[in-house]
């Protein structure tokens, strides 16, 4: 019994060893934050980036290949300025900067790289979402993690910050409850609800919950991580939006999915969310499918609370990030990738 033990230790650590060997990624600032009034959350990409998140990953086993693209820049179109939509909060600098995070994050994908996109608000998302439809086709699936749903229109949201309705903006079902949105004509409406699930919903507004409820949306809130847990609820959702495990995944990470006892520096958090080990436990589940395409983690707002408070969710941050491209909790193997058989006690080596 021990023997097979041993035997199959050496064998899980050559596998995960191996599979870890030539993943691209590419890094991507957006320091965006019209899509909410909160200053500070354009600040986020930095602040990630000077906690030491290449650092990190550059310690994950098989020595990934990153690179970093630096930050997103746009400018509005001049005919852009002039126009509005109705309770559409700095409507023009959504329309220019998520057209510019789309052609950028084309760039990464189609260069065979995983994007990881550092928000910002989570308005990015229409950009990074449209984009990875665009470059897959329509074979990927959605996972949107974060304590909101993010589902209003213009004409439901109470306050027009768009970082409120970026999952209203890309469902081919809602299409119809939106007006002409000038300057935006390069996104349309991509992706069917079908293919999106929620994880980490507490805080769901009156006609979020009726869109949710009529179109049958896979949406799983606390109570469901409560009851079954966050790998069966993550098991379900893929499940679910990806049945035959063959679609490419793109999961926009909220940090305000995380409890805000994990992550108080973001602009609307809620208590009662994801522990930290809850959102690394969920990022494995996702980086042990091999199908991850995009990662965004957006709301980091880091003039938000003391420099305590900024520390626990920027490195928040860091580790589900580096849990998604593959860093272990059990720790790493010897860079020869297998451990000799002599190095385990005699009684081990049995066969």
């Amino acid at each position: 019994m021990r023997a097979r033990l041993a035997i199959t230790v050496l064998n899980t650590v050559k596998r995960c060893y191996h599979s870890q060997e030539g993943c691209k990624v590419g890094l991507l600032g957006v320091p965006f934050e019209k899509g909410q009034t909160k200053k500070g959350v354009a600040a986020g990409p930095e602040a990630i980036r000077k906690l030491g998140l290449v650092e990190r990953l550059e310690e994950i086993e098989g020595k990934l290949d990153i690179k970093d693209y630096g930050d997103v820049c746009y400018k509005i179109a001049t005919d852009l300025k002039e126009k509005d939509v109705p309770n559409m909060k700095e409507y023009a600098h959504i329309a220019a900067c998520n057209q510019q995070v789309s052609k950028t994050v084309e760039k990464i994908i189609n260069e065979g790289r995983i994007c990881v996109t550092l928000g910002g608000d989570h308005s990015l998302g229409v950009g990074t979402v449209d984009v990875h439809i665009k470059a897959k086709g329509e074979n990927i699936c959605v996972l949107w993690i974060d304590a909101h749903p993010d589902l209003n229109t213009n004409k439901t949201s109470s306050t027009g910050n768009v970082h409120g309705m970026p999952m209203a903006l890309l469902a081919k079902e809602l299409s119809d409850y939106w007006p002409y949105l000038p300057g935006m004509d390069w996104q349309k409406p991509v992706i069917s609800l079908r293919h999106i699930a929620y994880i980490g919903l507490r805080s769901v507004d009156s006609y979020e919950r009726l869109v949710i409820d009529k179109l049958g949306i896979n949406a799983f809130g606390m109570e469901d991580i409560e009851n079954y847990g966050i790998r069966t609820i993550v098991d379900m959702a893929l499940n679910k939006i990806d049945p035959e495990s063959n679609k490419s995944i793109h999961v926009s990470f909220d940090i305000d999915s995380l409890d805000s006892l994990e992550a108080p520096s973001t602009g609307t958090s809620v208590r009662g969310g994801m522990t930290l080990r809850e959102g690394i436990q969920l990022m494995e589940i996702i980086h042990q499918t091999c199908r991850l395409g995009a990662l965004d983690v957006v709301e980091v707002n880091p003039s938000i609370g003391s420099e305590a408070d900024v520390k626990r969710t920027v490195d928040a941050a860091i580790h589900v990030i580096a849990a998604a491209l593959g860093h272990s909790r059990r720790g790493l193997s010897p860079r020869s990738g297998v451990l000799p058989l002599q190095t385990f006690p005699p009684k081990y080596q049995e066969i």
